[in-house]
């Protein structure tokens, strides 16, 4: 009986030794590299980029509905540099973790906050661009408002878009005020415009455009109040694509080619 057992045990060890090495030998830095996104785009030859186009000055769309953009611009960047063709996907802004996590995407470059709740689903890159939310608010509604704490009180009425950090950050700092969402950044300017809204919360530049096109019946307070750091998303775990971007970005930004693109889109913008 004790030869018996002795040999189902060393039977066992065995199998798990010789398992032991098989999974070892297919976990290496190259198999890793075989599985990742990285090596998927350049083997497809075509980076496919998730973006909501109607985000400006990140992502928008020219006279002939073409997308244009920092992001756009970005993205195009990427793709040189990994030798492939770029094909950006216009998708709802609720629905790009999703398209990039059953994989209609290779990435998300769409003005996306890093946060912790988000880094639960996706891995995010190192930031691209530094932001805050700030206020637009309705001078029919809110005349004299000096400070967005003003704004959590009964009878406030506070508008943002659906799934953004403005939706996020507004439940939590400014409880005692009605939050209502709405699905596009335009149906939120309006509400303040009409005055059905006291303020709209999202991002300083945006506020600071809305301001500029409204001058007539609304203001801002444009010092940001949160901080927002603008990344790319991936695939959970990818993390030889992450290095990737990572050093990509690293690169534009000392070559002076994010510098040229900051130029471009964003002088005069930021107060």
């Amino acid at each position: 009986m004790r030869r018996k057992m002795f040999s189902v045990i060393a039977g066992c060890l065995v199998f798990l030794c010789f398992s032991g090495m098989a999974f070892s030998a297919e976990v290496t830095p190259y198999a890793i590299f075989k599985g990742s996104t990285l090596n998927h785009v350049i083997q497809a030859g075509t980076l496919k980029v998730g973006m909501e186009i109607e985000y400006f000055p990140f992502e928008y769309a020219d006279k002939k509905g073409n997308p244009i953009g920092f992001d756009v611009e970005i993205a195009r960047l990427i793709a040189k540099d990994l030798g492939v063709k770029l094909e950006i996907n216009d998708i709802e802004w609720t629905g790009l973790i999703p398209s990039l996590q059953t994989g209609k995407v290779d990435l998300i470059i769409s003005g996306m906050t890093r946060t912790l709740t988000r880094a639960k689903a996706v891995s995010f890159t190192d930031p691209y661009f530094v932001t805050g939310l700030c206020a637009l608010v309705s001078k029919k509604r809110s005349p004299g408002l000096t400070s967005v704490d003003a704004l959590n009180q009964s009878g406030k009425i506070i508008a943002v878009k659906t799934g953004t950090t403005g939706d996020l950050i507004a439940k939590k700092r400014f409880p005692k005020a009605q939050i209502n969402r709405f699905k596009d950044e335009t149906a939120c300017v309006r509400e303040v415009v009409t005055g059905r809204a006291d303020a709209f919360i999202y991002d300083q530049l945006s506020i600071a455009k809305h301001r500029k096109q409204n001058p007539k019946n609304t203001y801002a307070l444009l010092k940001p109040f949160t901080y927002e750091p603008f990344a790319i998303a991936i695939r959970k775990g990818d993390y030889d694509f992450l290095g990737w971007l990572n050093l990509f970005l690293e690169t534009v930004k000392k070559d002076g080619r994010y510098k040229a693109l900051y130029d471009r889109y964003f002088h005069g913008l930021i107060p």
